[in-house]
């Protein structure tokens, strides 16, 4: 088998083949005299390591949506108990990317973590529009600029839970924007957050007249950690449709006064 030096000495790496053996072992040795290896695991996650790093080495280090994971392993009787010396306390076999192979593994996966992000109560987009008062004219200029409100958790913002008790962190970041103008005509998707009169980038010319439900759709990404470790993205979007904003298009008449 491999090794790698961790700073303390080799630590095997455990292929799928040497997991699914283990497996397979303690499931034939059930039942039957003689002592038989017990297993758990815990994400390869540093523990006071100054870098920053965390659960990062753990999250990178695969390539099959789990996280690389510390094996331990000890000795047990047939009837569960624990055998006397060495080989009856918990000691590192390795490490590998298929924890959730060995029975009794329960720990974090990437579709875990995408799962949690979809599931965030993201901030629903809003407009602010020019002419203010969200009365426009028919070929004149109108101008959208996008913002969110304090409700649920907007761009950069963090969401923080647990998951299998590792603490999870993860802050939304803006992909792209959608501008729904209401007429059956939109701008987009564009990095662009728009601005005011006279300048903003965003802006559209209404050719009829009528109540428009304007909106904000946003595209979001994320990144995330574990443990305060280092970010690492998440390879997943959600779009989250903003809350109309109805734009009132009037056409205006021209009249001559004596």
């Amino acid at each position: 088998m491999l090794g790698q030096n961790s700073g303390g000495g080799t630590r095997v790496i455990l292929t799928l083949d040497d997991i699914r053996k283990a497996k397979a072992d303690a499931a034939a040795a059930v039942g039957k005299p003689g002592p038989r290896w017990q297993y758990r695991t815990r994400l390869n996650c540093s523990a006071g390591d100054t870098t920053g790093s965390g659960c990062a080495t753990a999250a990178a280090a695969c390539t099959n949506g789990q996280f690389q994971a510390v094996v331990l392993r000890r000795l047990v009787n047939a009837d569960g108990s624990v055998v006397a010396g060495p080989q009856g306390i918990w000691t590192t076999w390795g490490v590998t990317c298929f924890p959730n192979e060995l029975p009794g593994s329960n720990l974090p996966t990437l579709a875990m973590v995408q799962q949690a992000f979809r599931e965030i109560d993201f901030a629903k987009g809003g407009l602010s529009i020019q002419p203010v008062g969200n009365v426009t004219l028919v070929n004149l200029p109108t101008f959208f600029q996008a913002s969110w409100p304090e409700a649920g958790v907007g761009p950069d913002e963090i969401d923080a839970s647990a998951l299998l008790g590792y603490r999870l962190e993860i802050q939304p970041i803006v992909r792209s924007l959608t501008y729904v103008y209401g007429d059956g005509n939109s701008s987009g998707p564009t990095e662009s957050l728009g601005g005011p009169h006279p300048d903003g980038a965003i802006r559209w010319t209404y050719t009829r007249a009528g109540a428009m439900a304007t909106r904000l759709d946003t595209t979001y990404g994320a990144r995330f950690r574990l443990q305060g470790g280092a970010w690492m993205t998440i390879p997943d979007t959600v779009t989250v449709q903003g809350t109309p904003v109805t734009l009132t298009v009037r056409e205006a008449k021209a009249r001559l006064y004596e």
